[in-house]
């Protein structure tokens, strides 16, 4: 009887610790398209890094720079399929999955850092977020690209009809789409892995991005303009596969979302300082830089708002309620 007891007992012991000794060990494999200089690489790292520390090393990262995983749709595919684990593309890329992402892309809407980070972070990048599960994805939240700027192997764009006639790259999104033919330019919607050989072959002219994805991607070598339009803010979202997602333990999913919260503030400090730097790069390397006046902005902006009329008259009536009602409160 003794010894049925103490079998019991370590029995019990056993099945009390099997959890913690048995949790399996999860290999993320986290995609994007950027190089491994670049500010969205640092943030993976980090997140990587705060993970392995959380999980007591059970839940490793494998990072995909460089469009190893495929271009944006393939990876995004990927996610919705349960193939890949994580990807952090530029929230524009899930316009086409869900359209309300196009706010975020409304030309000029916001003029700081401090501003995005409100608009993100607060009730509307969350009522977006909503949004993903039933499409597959689950979001962690927003890391910074920066804003974007117009480069070209024409001339300076120092006023919006500059851009009349040029031929550039754009992201297959319907916003930026008509943002730019609202500017007379013939917009050319693009993957980004087929980017450099477009502008080196001049099948496109020129092309748009933060400054530290121009000097990450060298398009200097092929792109001698480069000009301060600042026309969108963007970012990047923190995507998991909801496939994978449920797999996981509500540990699991804690320690993830606390280590994509606490690498945010960290990637959005390197992004930032990195597109400072790169400016003085850009130029070093032989490109003619020049910034768009503020007058010259504000042209732009009143060109394009019909552009933002349009769309926000086909999205959701209460986001674009909160979008608006967000705009007025961070602008204050």
């Amino acid at each position: 009887m003794k010894l049925f007891s103490r079998l019991a007992a370590a029995s019990l012991c056993v099945a009390v610790a099997f959890p913690v000794w048995a949790q399996q060990e999860r290999v993320i494999r986290f995609g994007h398209l950027n190089n491994t200089d670049h500010p969205v690489s640092f943030g993976v790292k980090r997140f990587s890094e705060l993970l392995a520390t959380k999980s007591g090393g059970k839940m490793k990262v494998q990072e995909f720079p460089a469009n190893q995983l495929g271009n944006e749709q393939q990876q995004q595919s990927a996610l919705q399929g349960g193939v890949q684990q994580m990807y952090s593309p530029a929230t524009t890329s899930l316009a086409g999955i869900v359209k309300e992402f196009g706010v975020v892309d409304f030309p000029f809407a916001v003029s700081t850092f401090d501003q995005a980070d409100a608009l993100l972070d607060g009730p509307l990048g969350k009522a977006l977020i909503d949004k993903l599960p039933e499409k597959g994805l689950v979001s962690l939240g927003y890391w910074d690209l920066g804003f974007r700027n117009v480069t070209n192997s024409k001339h300076p764009i120092n006023k919006p009809e500059d851009l009349a006639g040029l031929k550039i790259r754009v992201i297959p999104n319907p916003v930026f789409l008509d943002t730019f033919k609202a500017f007379k330019a013939n917009p050319v919607p693009m993957p980004f892995a087929e980017l450099y050989g477009a502008l080196e072959s001049k099948a496109v002219d020129g092309q748009e991005n933060p400054f530290a994805v121009i000097l990450s991607n060298k398009f200097y070598e092929v792109q001698k303009f480069v000009s301060a339009t600042n026309h969108v803010y963007a970012a990047n979202i923190i995507l998991v596969s909801k496939k994978f997602w449920d797999t996981l333990t509500p540990a699991e999913q804690k320690w993830m979302q606390e280590a994509a919260n606490e690498s945010r503030s960290y990637q959005r400090q390197v992004s930032r300082a990195a597109a400072q730097k790169s400016v003085g790069e850009l130029q070093a390397k032989g490109a003619q830089f020049n910034v768009v006046s503020p007058a010259e902005q504000t042209r732009m902006r009143q060109i394009a708002q019909p552009v933002i009329e349009k769309f926000a008259a086909q999205y959701d009536p209460a986001l674009v309620k909160l979008y608006n009602s967000e705009l007025a409160r961070i602008r204050k």
